[in-house]
């Protein structure tokens, strides 16, 4: 036990150093956690894009292959999630951006970027797969 212990018994029940059992949920924290986690899941995207290039670069055997694949209900989820990822993402970046121009600092306006961001990319993503512009997609 050291001195300072010693002296107060109360300090050995608090944490050495703040997280998560310290602070509250917020929304800042919350769209930043998302804002990895879109990032994270864009990097695992990554050999689906290069297999859908190689797909298309080997003729249409092997595009028809990818198309199969990316048809069913799983190969229809992942695109949808990685979608959404690469819009929440985009609109996180145009965020990040206005703050390094020194705009949009304000608690309030922080909060009312990030209420945008997550629903815009919700819509973009939405409009992206609905059958009007993506009329090619069904078969």
């Amino acid at each position: 036990m050291t001195m300072t212990t010693a002296k107060n018994p109360a300090r050995r029940e608090r944490p050495m150093s703040p997280h998560l059992q310290v602070y509250r949920p917020q929304v800042t924290s919350g769209l930043s956690i998302l804002h990895r986690v879109t990032g994270a899941g864009m990097t695992l995207g990554v050999p689906v894009f290069v297999a859908w290039l190689v797909a298309l670069a080997s003729g249409p055997e092997g595009y028809k292959m990818f198309l199969d694949c990316a048809h069913t209900m799983v190969g229809r989820l992942l695109l949808y999630g990685w979608s959404f990822a690469f819009f929440y993402h985009f609109a996180c970046g145009i965020r990040h951006l206005l703050w390094n121009a020194g705009l949009c600092l304000e608690i309030k306006e922080v909060y009312s970027t990030g209420r945008i961001a997550l629903p815009a990319a919700a819509l973009v993503t939405i409009a992206i797969w609905s059958k009007i512009f993506l009329g090619w997609w069904t078969r």
